[in-house]
């Protein structure tokens, strides 16, 4: 063999067992298989039941129209649903304004060494079920609970929220919380701190430097943390249940009356959940859209 041929021989491209292509198919399959499975084909289902009006346990499913679409712009259910975008809203207004503060301590003002060690603390509670956390809060805001007792103690009146409004917005802000501060530490952890010093340097008032330059830096991480605990806390189903209760009725909750209570309508269950579903999904394709835009733009 001459050398010429030896070294193009050296030099040729090994055998491919598969095509460059399937390669990518090779490590997405399993995930593919997985979310497929578990995802897309149930949620193809309930996309044809919600099609079936009146379907229940074990009947034929035959799809026939959008009855069960028309019944949610009852006003009953309006209310319900109402409700539910109210807990939701409410609730990523308080953690956004609660976890801000708390992030931008952690992050800006908290030396480096002590920062992970303060996240661990503040998320240390995601550690115990949901379930517990809610039935803390209601040993905690019953008329003889904790609360009551102190204020009683040094002669105040005590309140009352328990199974009301407040008593839920309390349990999901509390619940939701450190998804919000965990999200903007990482927003606020890149924060340019020369713009903040020479906002300063420039005169610029601490609220003006707030606004104007650490707010527009970290926008797409307060956006990403406010869709995620109102997308959350839309379809809450725990802290509704035990700390609002039979006033406090959402959209989670009917869902799961329609399926496992004694109505026994998977239609009209089918037609909320598929409802919830492209708003979760509108409200995704919203952020991917114009999250970057904004980002890029700081």
């Amino acid at each position: 063999m001459s050398p010429a041929s030896s070294s193009t021989a050296s030099n040729a491209p090994p055998d491919r067992a598969l095509p460059k292509w399937a390669e990518p198919l090779l490590l997405l399959g399993p995930t593919g298989i997985w979310l497929g499975l578990l995802l897309v084909i149930p949620t193809l289902l309930i996309l044809e039941l919600s099609l079936v009006p009146g379907i229940r346990p074990g009947q034929v499913v035959n799809p026939s129209g959008l009855d069960n679409y028309a019944l949610i712009f009852q006003p009953i259910y309006l209310q319900v649903l109402g409700r539910s975008l109210f807990f939701a809203l409410g609730t990523t207004i308080i953690c956004l304004l609660l976890g801000f503060p708390v992030a931008y301590w952690i992050a800006v003002m908290v030396p480096k060494r002590w920062q992970n060690l303060l996240l661990v603390g503040f998320v240390l509670p995601l550690w115990t079920s949901s379930l517990l956390r809610s039935y803390a809060w209601i040993t905690i805001l019953r008329p003889t609970g904790v609360i009551n007792s102190l204020l009683n103690g040094v002669g105040l009146p005590s309140f009352d929220i328990l199974n009301r409004s407040p008593a839920v917005l309390v349990g999901m802000s509390y619940s939701l919380l450190p998804y919000m501060v965990l999200i903007l530490y990482a927003s606020l952890e890149k924060l340019d701190r020369q713009l903040l010093e020479a906002a300063a340097d420039l005169g610029a008032a601490p609220s003006q430097v707030f606004w104007r330059v650490t707010v527009p830096q970290t926008l797409p991480g307060i956006t990403a943390g406010a869709l995620l605990v109102f997308i959350t806390g839309l379809g809450d189903f725990v802290d509704p249940e035990l700390l609002g209760g039979a006033s406090s009725m959402t959209a989670a909750r009917l869902i799961y009356n329609q399926f496992l209570g004694a109505t026994q309508n998977w239609g009209f269950g089918s037609a909320l959940s598929s409802l919830l579903i492209l708003a979760v999904s509108l409200a995704i394709a919203l952020l991917l859209k114009y999250g970057d835009r904004s980002a890029s733009n700081v």
